[in-house]
């Protein structure tokens, strides 16, 4: 029996804040007992928690409690479950590319994560949309390791302001739903370390995050959550990580393994990390050193943040704050697809709107799945149009029966169509298509009525027959709970949209890299990433396949012009310079983007983004940008080396609104 020590700093160091977060968790875990570092290995749900370490009052040792993420505070299955601001999907934060925005949004799960008495929020979710049906597509950053990369970074640091820790996830290629507890994914060595990498890279180096969850899947063989080559030698050698590894939910497959790859903590009640590992202890397969040695990280984090000394309380949330927040977030996420005849903005003064749809009559507060957060409040559809244009009549059909819906279009001066998916964790898309009626529906409306907006509230890419049969599209991604007040601000003009696609729209199913059984969902076991480094927009340019709509698109209520591009090698790397002028009548945002193309000999696609930049300016306003490329951005990988080459010979910069409009461009020469 253990006798409680005094809690003082002379009988337990540990406690003294004037040491270094290292040294106080090498402290705590030599007077831990094997029992007691073996409890905290592991997830013990109780009564009230499931995502739950214990303390050890003795030692001074908090609980530990995990939320769900990454568009909110999500429940982390606690009872009961707690209310929290329900954001936009993350896809929608993509399409900003705004870092100072991704930021603040991650401040505010951040701050609502502590307020709820929770150490760490799972998110944010950055794995590639190599396959656009996948079911947590919504949750995902889009199909870019550039754009996902830095504003991951920033989500990460807004996360971690107040002692919160943030977990990137799902470490790594977590790319399909299908047989995602053991799907073997075969990946070569480039295609590995320039797609599916990149990202949780700067999320460790420049986000600084403080733990990373390893994924569901093999890769080449080996699970993730006990693969040296991921968990070691890259995580920790290569990009410095000094924070903790948690398994996803029953990821773990292995106690051996798994200890020795470098998984700190299995979030599970203990099936490895548990009885088993001291029963590896007590036979010699693992060090009780070992066990300590996968504790430190945890501890080191835990004291870094503060969380040992000033553990998270329960405290009232800001809704009102925050729920202008989330509608600015949403609102500068959303996509304007397609705007004939300046169908958009509508007019304020209209008197008759006909609102229709599945997705018209409640607000899409996200996803399903572990991402899902009970919303502190909502604002329908119908409330936010009221509320917008109090007097206008606005009639709500649910888009059931599209003769019934076209009827009542034909009385109203504008229809509205909200259609959408439903994508959840577990599962992923049979198809792009809308399901049921929804595209019946949309042409029935737009023949009766020529004045019809359709708004869009999917998760990723959905398949538009009758996108020119309507003159406006608007993309506004599963809005969260501001939904109507968002959705209605944006229709009526009061916020100019800026958002950009963070992933292609393809015209059909078969328009994808993964295009074949053995790519996805793969065949007996193994999915083949034959495509290599052509994902997304790299694979349409790489193929001359027109989308339905590119990467980077995404129109304004102005216009804007680019000219005068100037670029120049400069030390180890290169800027490029131009000019971006708001041609058009009222005040707007553009996001600016530069484009690499490699020389043939490099064997990279066409082009790729290096940049971007987002530029808000006045009528008639222009502003001469930036951006400089660094010696990674003009770099390959060298499966020979295992490492970063450069590239060498002429290469060409692109500068545009999107990856399919590069008005300039200009050849720049690397020796």
């Amino acid at each position: 029996m253990s006798l409680a020590a005094p809690a003082t700093a002379e009988a337990q160091p540990w406690r003294d804040a004037r040491q270094s977060p290292d040294r106080r968790a090498a402290e705590l875990v030599a007077a831990m007992t094997l029992d007691e570092k073996i409890s905290q290995l592991h997830l013990q749900p109780d009564a009230e928690h499931q995502r739950f370490v214990p303390p050890i009052p003795r030692l001074g040792v908090p609980g530990f409690r995990i939320a769900n993420g990454p568009a909110g505070m999500g429940p982390a299955d606690d009872k009961p479950q707690k209310p929290a601001t329900a954001l936009p999907a993350t896809m929608a934060l993509a399409s900003t590319f705004d870092t100072g925005l991704a930021r603040r949004y991650g401040r505010l799960i951040g701050d609502e994560t502590r307020a709820l008495a929770h150490n760490v929020s799972e998110g944010p979710d950055i794995n590639m949309a190599r396959v656009p049906r996948n079911g947590r597509t919504f949750e995902g950053m889009g199909e870019d390791p550039v754009l996902a990369g830095a504003l991951a970074a920033a989500d990460i640091r807004g996360i971690q302001e107040n002692g919160t820790i943030a977990e990137v996830k799902h470490y790594a290629a977590n790319n399909q739903e299908t047989d995602r507890h053991g799907i073997d994914e075969h990946i070569d060595e480039r295609t590995l370390n320039e797609i599916y990498l990149p990202h949780f890279e700067q999320a460790v180096t420049e986000g600084h995050a403080g733990s990373v969850m390893c994924a569901y899947p093999k890769i080449n063989g080996v699970f993730t959550c006990e693969n040296p080559a991921l968990l070691q030698d890259k995580l920790r050698d290569d990009w410095g990580f000094k924070g903790f590894v948690q398994s996803d939910w029953g990821a773990a497959h292995s106690t051996v393994g798994s200890a020795n790859a470098g998984m700190n903590l299995e979030m599970i009640d203990g099936t490895w990390y548990g009885e088993k590992m001291k029963q590896a202890v007590l036979a010699g397969q693992v060090s009780e050193q070992r066990v300590g040695e996968l504790l430190l990280p945890r501890f080191r984090t835990m004291f870094a943040f503060g969380q040992f000394d000033h553990p998270p309380v329960a405290s009232p949330l800001p809704t009102a704050q925050h729920d202008a927040a989330a509608k600015e977030f949403a609102e500068r996420g959303m996509v304007l697809l397609r705007n004939e005849h300046a169908q958009l903005p509508l007019d304020p003064g209209v008197k008759s709107i006909a609102l229709i749809g599945p997705f018209a009559t409640r607000a899409k507060t996200g996803g399903g799945g572990s991402s899902a957060v009970i919303p502190t409040s909502t604002v329908d559809p119908l409330a936010g149009l009221q509320q917008r244009v109090p007097g206008a009549v606005v009639t709500l059909d649910d888009g059931s029966d599209p003769a019934r819906a076209a009827a009542l279009a034909r009385t109203a001066e504008v229809s509205v169509v909200m259609v959408g998916d439903n994508e959840a964790e577990g599962k992923d898309r049979p198809s792009l298509a809308l399901d049921g009626n929804q595209d019946a529906l949309v042409t029935a409306v737009a023949e009766a009525n020529p004045h019809t907006v359709v708004v869009v509230k999917s998760g990723g890419p959905v398949l538009m027959p009758w996108v020119s049969r309507v003159p406006a599209i608007l993309q506004a991604w599963y809005p969260g709970q501001q939904d109507g007040a968002a959705v209605a601000g944006v229709l009526f003009g009061d916020v100019n949209p800026s958002g950009k696609l963070p992933i292609t729209f393809p015209a059909a199913d078969a328009d994808t890299p993964a295009n074949t059984p053995a790519q996805f969902p793969g065949v007996g076991g193994v999915a083949t990433y034959s495509e290599g480094l052509q994902i997304g927009y790299r694979w349409f340019d790489a193929q001359g396949r027109a989308p339905l709509f590119p990467f980077g698109h995404g129109l304004s209520y102005t216009t804007f012009a680019y000219s005068g591009l100037a670029v120049h090698n400069s030390g180890d790397g290169a800027t490029a310079t131009f000019t971006v002028r708001n041609t058009g009548s009222r005040a707007g945002a553009e996001v600016a983007q530069v484009y690499l193309g490699f020389p043939v000999a490099a064997g990279e696609p066409p082009r790729q983004l290096k940049g971007f930049e987002r530029v808000s300016l006045a009528p008639g306003q222009a502003r001469r940008v930036t951006i400089r490329l660094d010696k990674r951005d003009f770099s390959v990988w060298d499966t020979a080396a295992h490492a970063w080459q450069p590239a060498r010979g002429a290469f060409t910069v692109s500068v545009g609104g999107s990856s399919r409009s590069l008005p300039l461009q200009a050849p720049l020469v690397r020796r």
